[in-house]
């Protein structure tokens, strides 16, 4: 091979190392196109700072900051350092190596992301006006399912709950018409935000998070009671909104069409016969009212509360649909209280004791019974939505155990198909499971603490011996009269555990 082929032959690799070393500096530069410079000491976006200068080692500070710096630099010398020609020398000479001179109490290198600032402390980018109208919209009519369809889905993984399911279906669908379309012949579509009122354990928070699933939007789930008036030690209100932002991940505009689930929203009733501030209660409610609306709020990035250190983003919260659930105790007193005010003398007369035993009782609220519990009627006239859940009888703890796509029977049984075992339970098992759950008087959690409890000592045992290959659950198990039936791989006999421990 002549001398003219091999420099022909560097030559093309050293083209193909300048094309990777440009692809590489532009796949940087559209990671850093993602997301908004970040001023390093005021932590103000671009969008809210302007133009920034960019310092070495991807500092970016703004306008503002650095002519505050350079005035409170120019007045004061500090011990004659500007006079120093030896700093003055480390400090031109500091871009060549790329590194700044050898100072021990800063590392940069701990500090996260591209300037110093976490991804997560970022707002994205907003995407230009051309290329929005070339991009698909985030939903189309075309594609939102209809009611019946989303109820079909909640059916597969909620038991029970028909009529909150149905209710939730409609508003959904509605709510996200009204997104997509923005408005129809002049005639602006109000928002239908839910407020759901169930007991503990009767499913709210896992209709939400499978709705939010099924329609592949951001969902944050925030606590009512860690929320206060501004000023006060907690969170803010306006701490919800964040928590959709990150869920978004920094998106402003996917966060604008998600779904905010707010719980426990019976903790910030209106405190009865208190002589202090209600910090927590009915100042939450009147703070939340312009959040509920739609209105645009300034949220802070990446944190619960706003600080001089985190940057603030602007969310229209006008298409975010909100739903603020709570189990709302005692409110059955309430309602039972105006059911029963007629006068039980005479022939239409009522026993006082007829809706004592009513399961049903918390479907016939209305927003009078609310407002006696604490609600005041700005915030209940922005829920108009009202929908019930039911508590869980024993028939449907039973479904619960087995039909959802993902129970909690078949994730053991996936558990233990990994070590080549069958586990069955009988249907009486089920039956005691769901007695010992409804005892327990709260929901649907109670039966995974009693299942965690009898499978504790199979998932133990089980892995010791490779000869077992069917283990079924029985009533006497559940019950500790007994123990689980144990069937050896290729016997056609069942050895229980009296057995076993007889024959040893």
């Amino acid at each position: 091979m002549s001398d003219f082929d091999n420099r022909e032959e560097d030559g093309q690799k050293e083209e193909g190392l300048e094309e990777v070393k440009d692809q590489d500096t532009s796949d940087k530069k559209e990671e850093k196109k993602e997301y908004e410079d970040v001023c390093f000491i005021c932590r103000r976006p671009e969008s809210k700072a302007g133009k920034m200068y960019h310092l070495p080692n991807n500092i970016c500070v703004c306008d503002d900051c650095m002519h505050r710096t350079m005035d409170a630099v120019s007045q004061y010398d500090y011990q004659g350092m500007l006079n120093n020609p030896e700093l003055m020398n480390m400090l031109n000479n500091m871009n060549k190596d790329g590194k700044y001179p050898n100072i021990s109490f800063v590392n940069l290198a701990d500090l996260q992301g591209n300037d110093g600032i976490p991804n997560k402390q970022k707002i994205k980018k907003k995407k230009e006006k051309e290329k929005e109208k070339e991009a698909d919209p985030v939903f189309n009519i075309r594609d939102i399912p209809a009611p019946h369809k989303i109820k079909a889905s909640l059916d597969e993984y909620v038991i029970g709950q028909e009529q909150a399911k149905k209710i939730i279906s409609v508003a959904v669908y509605n709510h996200y018409k009204r997104v997509v379309t923005n408005t129809m012949d002049d005639i602006e579509i109000e928002k239908s935000n839910i407020l759901m009122i169930g007991p503990t354990g009767s499913g709210k928070t896992y209709l939400v998070k499978t709705l939010a699933r099924l329609l592949d939007v951001p969902l944050a789930i925030a606590d009512a009671t860690s929320l206060t008036e501004a000023g006060y030690i907690g969170d803010d209100i306006e701490s919800v909104v964040s928590k959709l932002l990150a869920a978004a991940d920094n998106d402003v505009e996917k966060a604008e069409r998600g779904i905010i689930f707010i719980d426990e929203i019976d903790k910030i009733a209106k405190k009865k016969n208190t002589t202090s501030r209600d910090v927590s209660g009915e100042s939450v409610q009147q703070g939340m009212l312009k959040l509920l609306e739609g209105s645009e709020v300034e949220v802070p990035v990446g944190a619960s509360s706003k600080n001089a250190m985190v940057p603030l983003a602007t969310v229209n919260t006008r298409n975010i649909l909100f739903i603020c659930g709570g189990a709302f105790p005692d409110l059955e007193e309430i309602i039972k209280q105006r059911l029963t005010k007629q006068t039980a003398i005479g022939f239409n007369g009522e026993l006082k004791d007829k809706y004592d035993k009513d399961p049903d009782i918390l479907s016939k609220v209305i927003v009078e019974d609310l407002r006696n519990f604490g609600m005041i009627p700005e915030f209940l006239g922005r829920l108009p939505i009202i929908c019930t859940l039911q508590g869980l009888t024993k028939e449907m703890l039973v479904r619960i155990l087995k039909e959802p796509r993902n129970a909690i029977l078949k994730q053991y049984q996936k558990l233990l198909s990994l070590d080549e075992v069958d586990l069955q339970f009988d249907d009486e098992a089920l039956e005691a499971i769901a007695d010992k759950a409804t005892k327990k008087d709260t929901g649907a959690r109670a039966l995974r603490a009693i299942i965690e409890d009898f499978m504790l000592d199979i998932m133990y045992e089980i892995p010791k011996d490779d000869n077992i290959g069917r283990v079924t659950i029985t009533k006497d198990y559940i019950e500790g009269t007994g123990g689980p039936a144990i069937q050896i791989r290729g016997a056609g006999y069942a050895i229980t555990d009296k057995q076993a421990g007889a024959a040893e």
